[in-house]
């Protein structure tokens, strides 16, 4: 019988991944509360292209990442993070050297070049087994939403203090401290192959983009983002020009409504997941969420309303971000959520350049109070992709283990492991020797299950 908890190497990989994952994604972060006041001084500045650098990183995001998962299956997982996080400096530097918006938007697009997210995962999977992988994904998806919190209190304080150029050359150090981190700290994986569970296969891209609930879902998360980078091209500007708010101040505007969003995301949360609430408080967020773009658009003059629309902003983007995977973790079949993920992720950061870019050009040519009102519009047309999904199966993924396996006996595997109480679904993978199932965690007999765990002579 395998240990219920993660051995202490399985503990050291999931935080120092994590801890690589979380530095990189504060560099991008943490110019987003900044950035459009600091571009006011650099040459050829433009309202779109102050867009267009803020969400950059997001268009190479999205081209490189699964590519770089790919290659890393090739030569391993360690070269091509290292290599990701080298261009990830170069860019950062790019960016702090620059002195024209042009030079800052080549040295974003460099950094999210650096697309190292896919093989982060794919690295926690070989260095975790089948039952703890949830959980380091858990813990890897914990680190972004707390280096995104934190990066919107640092970067108005580091602006005050050290400058955007100042910021980017942190983030240069930060990343290179991180290849340290890589090599130094990371346990080295004593096989490294493919995870259905945690990477994408392009072969089974067609069973994703033809699944309509997964992309509800894939729309869902690229509407977020694109809302998330479109409201601070031009918010920043909003609380300093129009509320009277000093840049340096930024922060005590920010502090008290992610800590409020924070702690009002938990409850919300425990509701959708324990008393099986999910659609209802899923759909109802996205209508606070809209809610608060149409106070932003009606009244963003006065500091008190901005205030209010933060609160309510912030309360449901936390709450969208937890169970947004959780959804996308229910609703993919057990063999491809892996892909299922990959293509997630890639909508997430196309919705990361679109808001740029599509925030930046409404800003030009219609003014602050269009940015808002099309962020409100775009959620009120996710209200009605999410009211209209099916209401999610509360089952959870578990992998196990079940050895080398011929064809036959997966087929019965199938079959005996689909009568054990709680489990719902089930497929096995011959050449991966690995079970994916689909169970219910309140009702799964483990015992049951436990006894197909294969056991290996030579332990």
């Amino acid at each position: 019988m395998q240990s219920e908890s993660m051995n202490p190497s399985e503990r050291r990989a999931t935080a120092t991944l994590a801890s690589i994952y979380a530095l990189r994604m504060l560099g991008l972060f943490m110019i987003m509360p900044v950035f459009a006041l600091y571009a006011e001084n650099l040459s050829g500045t433009t309202p779109q292209l102050i867009g267009f650098a803020i969400g950059a990183y997001g268009l190479t995001q999205a081209i490189f990442q699964i590519p770089f998962g790919m290659v890393s299956d090739k030569i391993g997982r360690k070269p091509v993070i290292a290599f990701g996080l080298i261009i990830f400096v170069l860019g950062s530097i790019a960016a702090a050297l620059a002195d024209s918006i042009w030079g800052v938007i080549w040295g974003r697009a460099l950094q999210g070049a650096g697309a190292i997210p896919a093989v982060v995962m794919a690295l926690t999977a070989d260095l975790t087994r089948e039952e703890h992988r949830t959980k380091a994904m858990g813990t890897i998806g914990l680190s972004i939403g707390l280096s995104f919190a934190f990066s919107l209190v640092a970067g108005p304080l580091l602006n005050d203090w050290i400058g955007v150029n100042g910021i980017f050359w942190l983030t240069a150090v930060l990343a290179a401290f991180a290849i340290v981190v890589l090599y130094l700290i990371v346990p080295n994986p004593i096989v490294s192959k493919f995870h259905r569970d945690a990477q994408a296969n392009p072969r089974q891209f067609s069973r994703v983009l033809v699944d309509s609930e997964l992309l509800r879902l894939d729309g869902g998360i690229f509407i977020l983002h694109m809302v998330l980078t479109a409201t601070f091209v031009v918010l920043p500007l909003a609380l300093r020009d129009n509320a009277g708010l000093a840049a340096s101040h930024h922060w005590w505007v920010y502090l008290p409504v992610l800590l409020l969003g924070l702690g009002l995301m938990i409850p919300c949360v425990v509701v959708a997941e324990k008393r099986r609430k999910m659609k209802q408080v899923f759909t109802g967020a996205i209508g606070v969420m809209a809610i608060s773009e149409f106070i932003l658009a009606v009244n963003n003059h006065a500091l008190p309303a901005i205030v209010v629309a933060l609160c309510l902003f912030f309360i449901a983007f936390n709450v969208l971000e937890a169970t947004l995977p959780s959804l996308i973790a229910k609703t993919a079949p057990p063999d491809i959520k892996g892909t299922a993920m990959g293509v997630y992720s890639t909508s997430q950061f196309g919705g990361a350049f679109a808001g740029g870019v599509i925030g930046g050009s409404l800003h030009a040519y219609f003014g602050m109070q269009a940015v808002f009102l099309f962020c409100a519009v775009a959620l009120l047309a996710w209200v009605f992709l999410a009211a209209t999904m099916r209401s999610p199966r509360y089952l959870s993924s578990m992998m196990i283990r079940v050895g080398p396996v011929d064809a036959k006996q997966a087929e019965g595997l199938v079959m005996a492991m689909t009568r054990v109480t709680g489990v719902a679904e089930v497929v096995v993978i011959p050449e991966d020797g690995v079970a994916y199932l689909k169970v219910d965690s309140h009702a799964v007999d483990k015992a049951a299950l436990a006894k197909y765990k294969y056991q290996d002579p030579n332990t």
